[in-house]
């Protein structure tokens, strides 16, 4: 897919990647099925990863209180607001949406890829450690109605970064997962965090090392932000946290991107958190300005994703 890099874009972006295969223009509506996750109904602990917010990571999806057919018209509308004419991915957000008997996931499942006939993808966001076979054999069904991908959190491969956060599960899972849903199919999209507590140039860049050898569809490349309500904004206001300045961040990413084969899809490079629940870094606020600083320091150095893979490139 290098040739939908550009002048511009150094990297093989979303959007581009959609209009390639999709012919039009595709947007994200997200959804809120009201799934819990293994870090906060007890099961392996009860405060959930240190940076997730109190609607798990849902925070721009749809309101729980409202069923999936509403959530995804609220969105519509809004979406319509930009663009005139769209078709669309359903994105199951908020919690991990694959943990859950199975026959709720297959109801869940199918009544989203029902909601709409200009739904062109089912993007369900969820941990590692909720995949095991019976999950990817339903994810194989369902892909042959819709396409299916898979979100992954990952955040860092770095074991004691991966205890301070919370994170409850090994890099091995991680791994176990991506493989069961490659065989079965099933696009497979990671995300990762830059500047979470402690971590150095060294384990970032580890980390998309780690991710880049592995057979991925996507990756989305986050800010770590400090959001009320969250453990880790109990201990910034104690002691607070050393982030990543603006340009720290904007080199960061674009020196791991160098890493990660063409084939990969750059689904994110820098994440949105609710401006009243920021606490820091500020700056992640003006997200075109971000996008803006990774793409000149790519532009003056001449440098590209993919340029440093050691991954065979298909």
């Amino acid at each position: 897919m290098k040739h939908l890099m550009n002048h511009e874009k150094h990297y093989v972006t979303l959007n581009n990647y959609l209009k390639d295969r999709f012919g039009d223009k595709v947007t994200k509506v997200s959804l809120n099925a009201g799934f819990t996750c293994p870090t906060r109904d007890g099961t392996k602990s009860t405060i959930g990863c240190c940076f997730c917010s109190k609607l798990l990571s849902g925070d721009f999806a749809g309101n729980v209180n409202d069923d999936l057919k509403t959530q995804f018209q609220k969105g519509v509308e809004m979406q319509s607001k930009k663009w005139k004419s769209t078709t669309y991915i359903a994105y199951l957000q908020a919690g991990s949406n694959t943990y859950a008997p199975i026959e709720k996931l297959r109801q869940v499942y199918y009544e989203v890829i029902n909601l709409d006939e200009n739904i062109k993808v089912l993007s369900i966001a969820t941990r590692p450690d909720c995949i095991n076979s019976e999950v990817v054999e339903l994810l194989k069904e369902v892909n042959e109605k819709c396409e299916v991908w898979v979100e992954l959190g990952f955040q860092t491969s770095n074991p004691i970064s991966a205890i301070k956060i919370n994170r409850r599960y090994s890099n091995q899972d991680f791994v176990n997962a991506v493989n069961m849903l490659n065989a079965a199919g099933i696009k497979v999209i990671a995300h990762m965090i830059n500047g979470l507590p402690d971590e150095t140039l060294y384990d970032m860049i580890n980390t998309a090392k780690f991710l880049s050898q592995l057979d991925l569809f996507g990756i989305k490349i986050h800010m770590l932000h400090i959001m009320e309500g969250t453990p880790m904004a109990v201990r910034h206001k104690k002691l607070p946290y050393k982030l990543l300045t603006l340009d720290e961040y904007a080199t960061i990413t674009a020196e791991q991107l160098r890493l990660f084969s063409t084939s990969v899809v750059i689904h994110r490079l820098t994440g949105d958190a609710p401006k009243d629940l920021l606490l820091a870094p500020k700056w992640t606020l003006k997200k075109f300005v971000v996008l803006n600083e990774i793409d000149k320091y790519m532009r003056i150095l001449n440098i590209y994703q993919g340029d440093q893979c050691t991954k065979h490139t298909n």
